[in-house]
């Protein structure tokens, strides 16, 4: 299975969106195929907060959330974990937003809405960098 890694343990994701429906989307693509959701968050803030005890391999984030966008909070979390692996999500997918989310270390932009299986080639591409 794709999401789990060769000694058997499941690739951790965290995901961070505003919709609880695209929460949903990220776990009915992601756990079939053996990835572990091991926490959501609503806004960037709670992503920021919730951080530390998650310890995901991976992130899923939205761009556009109250509190705190994703921008931001992706900065924040590179800040305390530089490796961290971070695929912003966007239903905006203009220039801007992408130079924007490279500008901060994001690693790979999907655009909203998403093919199950296209998330699942980002979120592998971005695991094997």
């Amino acid at each position: 299975m794709k999401g789990i890694r060769a000694d058997g343990t499941p690739i951790k994701v965290m995901a961070v969106d505003d919709s609880p429906i695209s929460r949903k989307m990220i776990k009915k693509a992601l756990e079939p195929v053996g990835f572990l959701i091991v926490g959501e968050a609503g806004n960037g803030k709670e992503a920021v907060e919730r951080y530390p005890q998650f310890q995901p391999d991976i992130i899923t984030m939205d761009v556009t959330m109250p509190v705190m966008d994703g921008l931001d909070a992706a900065s924040i979390i590179k800040g305390i974990n530089p490796q961290q692996k971070i695929i912003m999500l966007s239903a905006m997918g203009d220039d801007d937003i992408i130079n924007q989310a490279k500008s901060r270390g994001i690693n790979d932009v999907c655009c909203k809405p998403f093919k199950a299986e296209e998330l699942l080639e980002k979120i592998l591409k971005v695991l094997e960098n």
